[in-house]
């Protein structure tokens, strides 16, 4: 039935969520994932030796404005204050890890924006290195935590961290 979703009307049309009455609080959602790549590649990237320049500190701008962008890119997601962007990264053998951090005080929560800073970092940094590494792939991406909001905490299951490797 069409009403059991947030994002449907009672005729099963797509809706943005009325957030108008709930209370502004503090909300932060945490996001990584990874881009695999020859361990070539990850000590270029390390060794600042890719030809297109830095590319962790362009992924890491992509990143911060990609999540300034995502209600721009994802059709029901609120424009939200994005009070800050932390995009951080962790290069091992064969992958860099991006971490994407995101901040505000709001009526909604920030998942979608640290989701969407992680994808477009990993994105940039393949861009950037694609010209030596055609099999780079990206996975893992992930909500690893997110706090306020009505829902409260979450933080991803130690599990998940064992399954993958990470």
């Amino acid at each position: 039935m069409a009403s059991e979703f947030t994002h449907l009307d009672p005729l099963g049309r797509a809706r943005m969520v009325d957030v108008t009455a709930k209370e502004a609080t503090h909300r932060r959602a945490v996001a990584r994932c990874r881009v695999h790549m020859a361990p070539e590649t990850a000590q270029k990237i390390a060794s600042g030796q890719i030809s297109k320049g830095d590319v962790l500190a362009v992924a890491r701008v992509a990143g911060i404005q990609a999540a300034k962008q995502t209600p721009n890119l994802l059709p029901l997601c609120h424009p939200l204050l994005v009070g800050s962007v932390f995009v951080n990264f962790r290069i091992e053998d064969s992958y860099v890890e991006i971490e994407a951090q995101v901040d505000t005080v709001d009526r909604t929560g920030v998942e979608m924006e640290a989701l969407t800073a992680c994808s477009i970092a990993a994105l940039t940094v393949y861009d950037m290195c694609k010209s030596i590494d055609r099999e780079m792939t990206i996975g893992e991406l992930a909500l690893w935590e997110k706090t306020g909001g009505r829902s409260g905490t979450f933080r991803r299951p130690r599990s998940f961290e064992d399954e993958f490797g990470l």
